[in-house]
């Protein structure tokens, strides 16, 4: 897999990663001034210094720390997860169009997030009942591709791909009959807005879980990245060059089906991010996996946590669900993208 950029030009790797991580800290301390009450930068400085320092809570101690941080760490966390799990899974299917949702995961999440709100099914677990009913519907979704696919004779692109497809068209169909014979009128909105995403139910107990499971999947990606290279260039290539092709398909599969069916049980479907950011990595530093899975995961979730201060204030004091915000937005980028950088990927132009 390669990309070629107005030549062979290639943006200096550890220059831009640590451009990236400062702009991700300072971004995220900016970005806790933004929302229906508005805050000067000094005052969330001091109240993040204050937690910190273990000084008694300030005026905005609650908001900042409580509402706006976890917030704006979970847009990061969320959207560094899709990015890497979109290199994954462009890597996995040798499919440039390849987003995290391609396997049916956000479908079938969709299905268990909307049963959830439209029949109470899952009321017992309270503010995690959403949550919850995505994060299984997810794994019931990757678990039917993989049986679908390995019945079919493995886990190959073409197999994974038309699997997801045909099942996201299913699952799809299901959840929009949940939503047809719900008596709740309230239904149709809340499900709408969970499915187009948002990060607005963040707090510091549903941050860990998904912020490990990136972290742990992103490092043991980095780790495979020279057989990640060898698989994007090919089967036969990988093969040749000692990779067990199977077992690669089979662990990269699992991890990133679990990853990607946490990530949108707690912020819904957000597009685009898994898209956009890996192409854009590659077209910045080149196409190895040890470079490309740092830069967008650092993109990523900065891009998302500038995605969600925009859908805070574009419509205040409403929100604008974040997969709103990213399709305006990612559409004409990913033009853009393909337009100025001759993009190529697996050898096909």
């Amino acid at each position: 897999m390669r990309s070629v950029s107005g030549g062979n030009r290639r943006a200096p790797f550890v220059p831009l990663v640590l451009g990236l991580l400062v702009a991700s800290v300072l971004s995220a301390v900016v970005s806790l001034a933004f929302g229906s009450e508005r805050i000067p930068v000094a005052d969330v400085v001091a109240a993040v210094g204050d937690r910190i320092e273990g000084n008694a809570p300030g005026k905005w101690d609650v908001i900042v720390w409580d509402l706006r941080l976890p917030r704006a760490l979970l847009a990061l966390v969320v959207g560094a997860g899709l990015a890497v799990a979109g290199a994954g899974m462009q890597t996995l299917v040798r499919n440039p169009l390849a987003d995290p949702f391609l396997l049916g995961i956000s479908s079938g999440a969709s299905v268990g997030a909307t049963a959830a709100i439209t029949t109470g099914a899952l009321a017992g677990f309270g503010i995690y009942a959403v949550s919850t009913g995505a994060l299984v519907g997810a794994i019931c979704s990757a678990l039917l591709v993989w049986l679908v696919a390995t019945a079919q004779g493995g886990l190959t692109p073409i197999r994974l791909v038309l699997s997801g497809v045909v099942l996201s068209s299913g699952l799809s169909a299901i959840a929009s009959f949940l939503v047809f014979m719900s008596d709740d009128p309230r239904a149709a909105n809340s499900v709408m807005f969970w499915m187009l995403g948002s990060v607005g139910g963040a707090s510091w107990e549903k941050l860990w879980l998904p912020a490990a499971l990136t972290v742990v999947l992103g490092l043991g990606m980095l780790a495979m990245h020279r057989w990640l290279d060898a698989l994007a260039a090919g089967p036969e290539t990988a093969a040749a060059l000692g990779v067990n092709v199977a077992a690669l398909r089979t662990v990269l599969f699992v991890g990133l089906a679990v990853l990607v069916g946490l990530l949108v049980a707690v912020s819904g479907g957000i597009g685009f991010v898994g898209l956009i950011v890996p192409h854009a990595a590659r077209l910045l530093v080149g196409a190895r996996h040890r470079v490309v899975l740092p830069v967008a995961a650092l993109g990523g979730g900065l891009f998302l946590l500038w995605v969600d201060v925009l859908a805070r204030m574009v419509a205040r004091p409403q929100e604008i669900p974040l997969g709103v915000v990213t399709g305006v937005v990612g559409a004409p980028l990913f033009l853009l993208l393909l337009g100025r950088g001759r993009y190529r990927f697996g050898g096909e132009g």
